[in-house]
């Protein structure tokens, strides 16, 4: 009997050490290292001093963008607006040629009353006009602005995001535009 208690306990032994070489393997294994960072040094300053060029002026026929709140006209009465995002020339994706505009646009509904119908804002009877020469532009593509937005499908408060492509010549900076069933923006000016 203490035999076999001898034998038993020298396998126990070995199975714990095999267990603890095992685990710690592993441990060695499932380390990250992770490298030092270099130290930088910062050079000593010097009394010298460096000419610096101021940046050179943006040109004065680049419009500037649009801010937040600057263009905001009521639409269908008193029942919501309609804010500019964005109104900005983009290259013709045909003609490489910079004579479409992109202008983004946000529908807001601000109250519970609707007016009579169906009221919707269609994209694509968007037009713009020259304010010094009235020249009018219209859509570029019915497929490159937004479908009909139903003002019934927007919860009072809510807002809904929309945009259309106007073909406007590239030496236009500014224009009036018209958005179904909504008051006239005037003079926006068109970012390049």
């Amino acid at each position: 009997m203490s035999a076999l208690a001898l034998v038993v306990s020298g396998f126990t032994a070995y199975q714990v050490m095999n267990l603890k070489s095992s685990n710690a393997l592993n441990a060695s294994s499932n380390a990250v290292s992770v490298p030092s960072a270099p130290v930088s040094q910062t050079p000593a300053p010097n009394n010298s001093f460096q000419t610096v060029n101021p940046p050179a002026a943006a040109p004065t026929t680049a419009a500037a963008a649009i801010a937040p709140g600057q263009f905001v006209k009521p639409a269908f009465g008193t029942s919501a607006e309609v804010e500019l995002l964005s109104v900005k020339r983009i290259r013709d994706p045909q003609t490489e040629r910079p004579e479409i505009v992109n202008v983004q646009f946000r529908l807001r509904r601000l109250s519970h009353d609707l007016p009579s119908g169906f009221p919707t804002l269609s994209a694509t009877s968007t037009s713009a006009r020259n304010p010094e020469t009235s020249e009018t532009y219209d859509i570029a593509e019915f497929d490159r602005a937004t479908s009909s937005i139903a003002l019934t499908t927007i919860q009072p408060g809510a807002s809904v995001d929309g945009y259309v492509w106007l073909r406007i010549p590239e030496g236009v900076s500014t224009i009036d535009l018209f958005l179904e069933n909504t008051q006239a923006f005037q003079n926006v000016p068109i970012a390049n």
